[in-house]
């Protein structure tokens, strides 16, 4: 939403940006993304404050960042964006006054957007089966589709790390990868058996027809040998959920959302998805508890007794 604003720092607050994002590329290892969104959010707020004409970091004042907010807010922007905004300003606030380019913490008295968690859709059991049966196996596509398909819901992957995924990260005769998730941080996880299943047969029989010169150790390939794209596996997973007959939009994180809820609904630890989801706040994995929560409900409303009459009683002809 805010492209035109981010294309360039203005001059006077270039400096200080720059060298907070070489801080959290360098020494703290946030993935590129990141430090990328950290980038365009600051240089929204700098932006800001150049057009009404403060000088620089130094001259900047708590009630010009409160005044940057409610511009966005009156812009329509959503409340998970705001706060996203935020937490860059305040990681970057306490970095000035690390760097004694500030004594005080600009966004001490600034208070966060009260946010309305929108919880993940996830699909039931039998839309899971139906859309990994969808792939044809006597294709080395739908070999591929298949296999990416089990593990991403096997083992809960993020959709980058599926396709940087590479031959040395797995270990399908113990049944597990290692995964290098966000800020190329490092976990171990557990591959089920059908998954490791379909993964062999894909290597075997369906990686050597994508296998070019210059391929490498990536495990899922696309037509040049590459390793595929995440567009594609978007592409590909909303083209198998049309087969499978499936008719809620069905995008990759999907299947992870469907991994944690159907873990959590099994009786899994939370701290435990937690680990296999790669989450550094067992906050973020929380809320997969509310949507456990609110299939419970939804059950609760559909099927009990007491609820079952109330709607007869309600349909019968007066």
């Amino acid at each position: 939403m805010d492209t035109a604003l981010t294309d360039s720092i203005p001059p006077e607050f270039f400096e200080e940006i720059e060298n907070f994002l070489a801080f959290l590329e360098l020494e703290k290892g946030l993935a590129a993304n990141t430090v990328s969104s950290y980038r365009n959010d600051l240089a929204g707020c700098a932006a800001f404050l150049q057009a009404k004409r403060i000088g620089g970091w130094r001259e900047t004042a708590p009630h010009h960042l409160t005044d940057w907010i409610y511009s966005l807010n009156e812009k329509g922007y959503a409340v998970s964006s705001l706060a996203r905004k935020l937490t860059a300003l305040r990681v970057f606030a306490r970095h000035l006054v690390r760097e004694k380019i500030r004594p005080d913490d600009l966004t001490e008295l600034l208070s966060s957007p009260k946010m309305t968690r929108k919880l993940p859709g996830s699909l039931t059991p039998e839309e899971v089966d139906a859309l990994l049966e969808a792939p044809d196996p006597t294709t080395p596509y739908g070999l591929r589709d298949r296999a990416f398909l089990e593990l991403f819901y096997s083992s809960g992957l993020r959709v980058s790390e599926l396709c940087s995924l590479t031959l040395q990260q797995m270990d399908l005769e113990n049944g597990w990868l290692r995964v290098y998730g966000k800020g190329s941080k490092e976990r171990v996880v557990p591959v089920g058996r059908k998954a490791v299943e379909a993964v062999e047969r894909y290597l075997d029989a369906g990686r050597p027809a994508f296998v070019k010169a210059g391929t490498g150790a990536g495990v899922f390939l696309s037509e040049r040998g590459s390793p595929i794209s995440r567009k594609t596996v978007w592409v590909l997973i909303r083209r198998h959920a049309r087969v499978a007959g499936i008719r809620k939009p069905v995008k990759p994180h999907l299947l992870r959302h469907s991994f944690a809820t159907h873990l959590l609904s099994g009786g899994a630890d939370l701290r435990a998805i937690q680990e296999l989801l790669g989450h550094q706040d067992i906050g973020t994995t929380q809320i997969y508890t509310a949507v456990d929560s609110a299939r419970i409900l939804a059950g609760h409303r559909e099927f009990h007794p007491r609820n079952a009459l109330g709607r007869t009683a309600d349909n019968s002809p007066k």
